[in-house]
């Protein structure tokens, strides 16, 4: 018993049960805010809150939102957050993790969508950088990715060729226009990330390229443009006369 007359231990639970979202009046709660208000007036963090669905012992849905965007500085470092990243963050287990994974690249993904939608013909770099942008730009490692385009320059396939530092041995002209021959491209665009930010093109990017488009003119499959990406901007080896 404490000098106020309180049991041990009964302030610590008073004051955890006090921080229950569900103790809160009805119009501060997150979903009872999104419904009644719409989506302006949740913020990030009661957002997050609604993905996790509920929090832990020690902090609720909300409290556990704001630590992780403290944690990771702000919501895009918090969507490219790994799930062993995530799970670093009390009260965040492999669940919670995975919800937001999952809820972070439906957004990529709808971003790409959108951006497709908005183009016919992969003619202009600008508006092929704004489909990969949301698939290459928040990646920490480099990733090497091959456009197939037909006749009509619209699109066949994407493929993945490598992960890793950009050199010769991990882009080899074979893995690069094995898909471009089997599914009858008249034409590629290469494309790769800069996680650094840094869109000039290293001495490697351009020897790499130079070799990929000599083979391209072996197979008589024409290399349109090799686009590099960040999430800030994009260079294109057409538009700068690498090409």
């Amino acid at each position: 018993m404490s000098a106020n007359g309180m049991k041990t231990g009964e302030a610590t639970v008073t004051a955890g049960y006090r921080s229950r979202i569900t103790d809160w009046p009805l119009s501060e709660r997150p979903r009872e805010k999104l419904i009644s208000y719409g989506t302006e007036s949740v913020s990030d963090a009661e957002l997050i809150a609604l993905i996790l669905g509920h929090g832990s012992s020690q902090f609720n849905a909300v409290e556990t939102a704001k630590r992780l965007l403290s944690e990771f500085r702000n919501l895009a470092g918090l969507a490219d957050a790994s799930i062993d990243e995530l799970q670093r963050v009390s009260g965040v287990g492999p669940v919670k993790a995975v919800k937001l994974i999952a809820a972070f690249q439906l957004c990529k993904n709808l971003q790409k969508n959108r951006a497709e939608n908005s183009i016919v013909r992969f003619t202009s770099p600008a508006k092929v950088a704004d489909i990969y942008k949301p698939v290459l730009g928040g990646l920490n490692k480099e990733v090497f990715y091959v456009i197939l385009l037909n006749s009509a320059m619209k699109r066949i396939a994407d493929f993945e060729v490598s992960r890793g530092i950009l050199d010769a041995s991990l882009v080899h002209p074979r893995e690069v226009f094995n898909p471009a021959v089997r599914y009858s491209a008249r034409g590629i665009i290469l494309m790769h990330n800069h996680p650094s930010g840094d869109l000039i093109p290293s001495d490697e990017d351009i020897t790499v390229t130079n070799r990929l488009v000599e083979s391209g003119k072996i197979l008589e499959i024409p290399i349109f443009d090799h686009l590099i990406i960040s999430d800030d901007g994009y260079f294109s080896f057409k538009e700068n006369d690498y090409l």
